[in-house]
């Protein structure tokens, strides 16, 4: 029995998934005819109460594209330090859009409305870049699933608001924060310009993010997509995946995140672990007292069949999720117990 927690990203569409994929109603989606992705956009526009919706291959070319959207060259976009698009998107903000990020150093890859007006530049400013754009993410992935409070969104939307800044959220993992937290996709809605969200992750579609915004923003959209080489012809077999997920896969998230939580409980109990980050969701991530065993450490599971990441600077990291199952589960505590170091 392979057991693989190194991302919610490894899994496989279900047998019901497959099923519906193939029984899409597809088209050329280049032509905007296809008819199971055209479902799915308006699907979740209506979801998270926004205008319209793109689909895209993958969520760093959705985030790529709402960059470009809302800054010029020369631009700057503040953004936390360990932040996706500012980390593992490829410097694709350099290459896309030519602007510089203002790195902020927040908690766990949160940053608050004060960090924001710190880091932002005054227009009248020639020297300093323009500051035109935020982003956040949320779940953020390098601070293990951590979720953004409500309140400290508004305060950042407001700060937006009152320096004619937009404001994007990088939403890979946000379907994990809204079952966690027990809000509304609505409330995100209201308070960013756009928002990328993923299918491929905990809800176990084998590809696929949206944007949302404006209608005139997702008809920009289109055309920087069909620029960066994203124009697809029958995305529906893609889609109807992508609606299947957001069906039936967006409740059972609990269950990832309960399992998480009990990761974490049994990790905190051994007198070799230094440091667990606190679970909010699906991410455990932490670290040895002696980050120089945390080889020593992969290598154990790995010999019982486990695999996990090693995230660098002594940080290991579990990802729960649909494939893992709970007899899976139940192996991972027991060997977790009864490892030493």
């Amino acid at each position: 029995m392979e057991i693989n927690l190194v991302s919610d990203t490894i899994t496989k569409p279900t047998p019901e998934m497959l099923n519906y994929m193939m029984k899409a109603r597809v088209g050329d989606d280049v032509y905007k005819q296809d008819g199971s992705t055209n479902e799915l956009e308006v699907a979740v526009a209506e979801l998270f109460g926004m205008e319209a919706a793109l689909f895209f291959p993958s969520g760093t070319m959705a985030n790529q594209v709402a960059i470009k959207l809302h800054t010029q060259p020369g631009d700057q976009l503040i953004c936390d330090k360990t932040s996706h698009i500012n980390l593992f998107e490829g410097g694709g903000v350099a290459v896309h859009s030519g602007v510089t990020c203002a790195l902020v150093d927040g908690v766990r890859g949160r940053i608050t409305a004060d960090q924001v007006l710190q880091h932002y530049n005054e227009p009248t400013n020639i020297h300093l870049p323009k500051t035109t754009l935020v982003s956040l993410e949320n779940t953020t992935n390098l601070g293990g699933g951590a979720c953004y409070e409500m309140q400290e969104l508004e305060r950042i939307r407001e700060v937006c608001d009152d320096k004619g800044l937009k404001l994007h959220l990088d939403g890979a993992r946000l379907w994990n924060a809204l079952v966690a937290k027990s809000q509304h996709p609505s409330q995100f809605g209201a308070l960013f310009d756009t928002i990328s969200v993923c299918f491929s992750k905990g809800l176990g579609a084998p590809i696929g993010s949206v944007l949302l915004g404006s209608k005139a923003d997702i008809q920009k959209a289109l055309r920087i997509r069909k620029l960066m080489g994203g124009g697809m012809r029958q995305t529906g077999y893609l889609a109807a995946a992508a609606l299947f997920a957001l069906k039936n896969n967006v409740g059972r998230l609990q269950r990832d995140h309960f399992r998480a939580k009990q990761i974490e409980m049994i990790l905190n109990k051994k007198l070799w672990i230094g440091e667990v980050l606190p679970v909010q969701t699906n991410i455990v991530v932490f670290k040895l007292k002696e980050p120089v065993l945390s080889k020593l450490f992969v290598d154990k599971l790995r010999q019982k069949n486990i695999s996990i990441s090693d995230m660098g600077g002594g940080w290991l990291r579990m990802v729960t999720h649909l494939d893992y199952r709970e007899v899976m589960h139940e192996y991972v505590l027991e060997a977790l117990s009864k490892l030493e170091l």
